[in-house]
């Protein structure tokens, strides 16, 4: 028996050890390893690798260090120039390789950044890790509706009875306002908040103690860029008076630095929580929702813990009366990215968006290395004189390894220097489309995963030419045969289909997205939209309100005016106030309200499903309510006209049944709704223009608003506008969507370029030899497009069921979406089949025409 060391520790022995010693050394271990296998060679390899590792001391090895490194400069010079000689003579597969590179990682680095921010929104806190925001769920229809609203003493009640808790705030009120001093005027975003909304998040003070500063109801902390607008310095700002709505007083306390745009809580001042609580009885009853409340726990503090404690608070605080509301924490930084619930339990949110463009970074980076890896590949067999000449002349295997690898990699960085420049400059268009401020700072979190995704991506596709050509005799290469791969072909092949699927899979869900966006907008909510201007009302005074309405309505061009409570586009405030003959105790359904005046349905353009509208002419309709038919349905109730219903205690008469009608996002069903008469709640002034009169109109009713409410901007905004801005989200995701489909197509065919031009030049001979046979040029046409369409139809088949699985499931976050229509999916594999045979039957019409004694006359 003959048996042999083992190979790699032995080729590891050769390459450390010093020559002079290495004859000796392997010598002896050699022998050793002879004489030991004829007892066991198991154990003699096993003893021989361990006999390799203790001959590796520091007087054994060899020195590895090059002494003249003129010979590595001038090899990397001579690397590089080769490399510019091979882009110059392969113009249009350099050409291609960069381009399409270049475009996808652009198109990665957008989505990096855009995905970036959205992750690091809210979490610069400092003490984020211990911030929590409180929640509440409430059965509704046997299922649990989560919602942020919970009652307005919770704050205080878990600072002074939780012992975990370290500080805890509410927020109220958040809306523009009027800021006054002494003739200047300046619109604002304000609220209400906790005293310690400085201490707990991470908004640093430029003047003031954080636990001083909203000590008083009279305090007011005001930011950097206000002060500077209303008193021209920080400085200057401390004890100044400011007017807030042109009524109340307050004094400025301190200032703090500009909210960041990463923050999702944004306000340019703030107020005392604690006015609303001294003014206003129904703001300490457990029974109501209003504020939003967050939580600072103390270090080591268990959270699941505090969880359960404070589940049943709502019901110990109303001794049992609400046992259908409880309360829950979340940590703070994750609510903007997972908002929605289904039934109490989380179900995404934005992070939908950010899972959405990271796949779509994924699929663009991956066309573009698939692009860049095929036309390497394929462009390596072009070069095999070249290899058999070099290895004749004595060029070794690493030194053409060494070549090839690195005109790969020095085409990625190309690309990749290409692609920041590329963002550079086109990063104030896409912060436009994403209404983002992104910034390009190359930083090792943002440079290095891409430089690491060129570097590899150079690395894998110049590893067939710098290890399969480089491995053959100069005899072989030097006449140009090589034996073709099958594996090889096969790879290729499905490159390309890998390309067209994904870029298939984005054609799909743009056009879905698209049309959902539509049907959106285009939906008839149950009342028209459309040319309805919206004023803010400032003041309480009714009489006022009666008379402003009442001029506006003379105005040439207004068709009605009215005023309601609600934004018709949004949850704006709901009840479990409301009985009825034979409501079960148990139901805890909570009715929308919503506050209007007289004729403010009939602007609207409502539709009646049985009684009447509030009218003057009966009067006492104070009295009276009107319901949807969702509330109908839900109560029970068999002819509710005339019926009487219990509203917070009084008495009421249905006089009326609305059709449904949308008053929040179509994400969500139709709630029940309860409409009453109270002009003196309501908060927004509603004129219906005349279609095509809107700038008379607004011109007009300036002045009378002023007069009426002088000291006040005249702010203004359709409806529609209002409610497009509903879904701005999605618009965007929109946008973005085509954007980025668009750039994936672009990359799939100029890879499909390349690949066409170089199949039709593999294969000039063969056409010509064609041509002179008789074929025709339509026939050639067909020979190289038929390869290519089967690929494409391919991935069509893979690609259609996909996209129809990911756009179903992305419909379902909508409660009225779409149908998924059958032309989505054909059209998308048509347009894929079309554009193959544009770029190919291009190709091979060029190919074709030319005269066939011009192909048989090269070797």
């Amino acid at each position: 028996m003959n048996l042999r060391p083992p190979k790699y520790p032995l080729r590891f022995l050769r390459w450390f050890c010093r020559e002079d010693y290495l004859d000796e050394i392997e010598g002896d271990l050699i022998e050793l390893f002879e004489k030991r296998a004829e007892r066991s060679p198991v154990n003699a390899k096993r003893r021989f690798v361990w006999d390799v590792v203790k001959s590796f001391r520091i007087r054994n090895i060899r020195s590895f260090s090059i002494s003249q490194n003129s010979n590595i400069t001038a090899m990397f010079q001579h690397t590089l120039l080769l490399a510019f000689r091979s882009f110059r003579r392969y113009k249009s597969a350099f050409a291609v390789n960069l381009i399409g590179l270049s475009t996808g990682l652009a198109c990665a680095m957008f989505i990096y950044l855009w995905v970036n921010d959205e992750l690091n929104v809210d979490g610069f806190h400092a003490k984020d890790d211990r911030l929590y925001q409180v929640m509440q769920h409430r059965v509704q229809d046997g299922a649990l509706v989560t919602s942020t609203w919970v009652p307005g003493l919770t704050a205080s009640t878990l600072e002074e009875e939780f012992p975990e808790v370290e500080r805890a705030i509410p927020t109220f009120g958040k809306g523009e306002y009027t800021l006054s001093v002494e003739e200047k005027d300046l619109q604002a975003e304000g609220q209400s908040v906790g005293k310690d909304l400085f201490n707990m998040f991470s908004f640093p003070l430029i003047e003031g103690d954080a636990d001083q500063v909203l000590a008083d109801n009279s305090s007011i902390v005001i930011s950097e860029t206000l002060a500077r607008a209303l008193f021209k310095s920080v400085d200057a700002a401390i004890g100044k008076t400011i007017q807030l709505e042109h009524d109340d007083q307050f004094v400025v306390s301190g200032v703090f630095q500009d909210i960041p745009s990463n923050s999702s809580l944004k306000f340019d001042f703030v107020v005392s929580f604690n006015i609303y609580l001294d003014h206003a009885g129904w703001a300490k009853r457990w029974q109501t929702s209003w504020p939003e409340t967050y939580v600072l726990l103390k270090p080591g503090a268990d959270f699941d813990a505090f969880n359960e404690k404070i589940a049943d608070l709502i019901k110990r605080k109303t001794n049992g009366e609400i046992t259908y509301r409880t309360m829950f924490a979340v940590p703070y930084s994750t609510s903007y990215l997972y908002g929605n619930y289904e039934n109490g339990e989380q179900a995404g949110g934005r992070i939908e968006y950010v899972r959405l463009f990271s796949v779509i970074a994924i699929f663009i980076v991956a066309i573009a290395c698939v692009n860049f890896m095929n036309l390497s590949t394929a462009r390596a067999s072009r070069r095999l004189k070249e290899v058999g000449i070099k290895k004749a002349i004595g060029a070794g295997r690493s030194v053409l390894a060494f070549q090839f690898l690195g005109e790969s990699l020095l085409l990625t960085m190309m690309a990749m220097i290409l692609a920041i420049a590329s963002v550079a400059l086109l990063l104030p268009q896409f912060n436009m489309v994403t209404g983002k401020q992104l910034s390009l700072q190359l930083s090792t979190s943002v440079a290095l995963p891409f430089f690491v995704i060129a570097f590899v991506t150079g690395l894998i596709s110049g590893s067939y030419p710098a290890l399969y050509l480089s491995s053959f005799k100069p005899a072989t290469v030097l006449k140009g045969k090589l034996s073709k791969s099958t594996g090889e072909a096969w790879a290729r092949k499905g490159l390309v289909v890998l390309q067209f699927t994904i870029s298939i899979i984005m054609m799909v869900s743009v056009v879905v997205v698209y049309k959902q966006i539509e049907f959106v907008q285009n939906k008839h909510l149950g009342y028209d939209k459309e040319n309805i201007l919206l004023l803010n009302r400032k003041g309480w005074d009714t009489g006022t309100l009666e008379t402003f309405l009442s001029e506006a309505g003379k105005v040439p061009g207004v068709l009605q005016a009215s005023s309601i409570e609600h934004t018709l586009i949004e949850h704006v405030a709901s009840t479990n106030g409301v009985s009825w003959p034979g409501k079960d105790p148990e139901n805890k359904t909570e009715f929308e309200m919503m506050a209007v005046n007289y004729e403010m349905l009939e602007l609207l353009g409502v539709e009646l499903e049985a009684g009447r509208l509030f009218s003057r002419e009966f009067g006492a309709d104070s009295a009276k309510v009107i319901f949807n038919e969702a509330a109908i349905r839900m109560m029970g109730l068999n002819d509710p006209v005339g019926k009487q219903i219990n509203l917070w205690g009084e008495n009421r008469q249905i006089i009326g049944v609305l059709k449904d009608f949308h008053f929040e996002s179509l994400h969500k069903d139709v709630e029940p709704v309860v409409l009453w008469l109270a002009p003196q709640r309501t908060s927004r002034i509603a004129v219906r223009v005349e279609a095509g009169k809107e700038k008379e109109v607004i011109a007009q009713l300036e002045p009378l608003y002023n007069t009426f409410y002088s000291g006040f901007p005249f702010d203004y905004q359709f409806l529609d506008q209002q409610y497009q801005q509903e879904y701005l989200t999605e618009q965007r995701v929109s946008t973005l969507s085509r954007y980025f489909a668009g750039l994936a197509i672009l990359i799939s065919c100029l890879g499909l370029f390349g690949l066409a031009t170089f199949t039709a030049e593999r294969r000039l001979k063969e056409i010509g030899i064609r041509r002179i046979l008789g074929s025709s040029m339509a026939q050639i046409v067909y020979l190289l497009s038929a390869s290519f369409s089967k690929m494409v139809l391919v991935a069509i088949f893979i690609a259609l069921p996909v996209s129809y699985f990911l756009t179903d499931y992305w419909l379902d976050n909508f409660a009225y979406r779409i149908d998924l229509k059958w032309w989505y999916f054909a059209n998308a594999g048509s347009l894929a089949l079309v554009i193959t045979w544009l770029i190919v039957g291009w190709q091979s019409l060029k190919v074709a025409s030319v005269s066939p004694s011009k192909y048989l006359r090269q070797e």
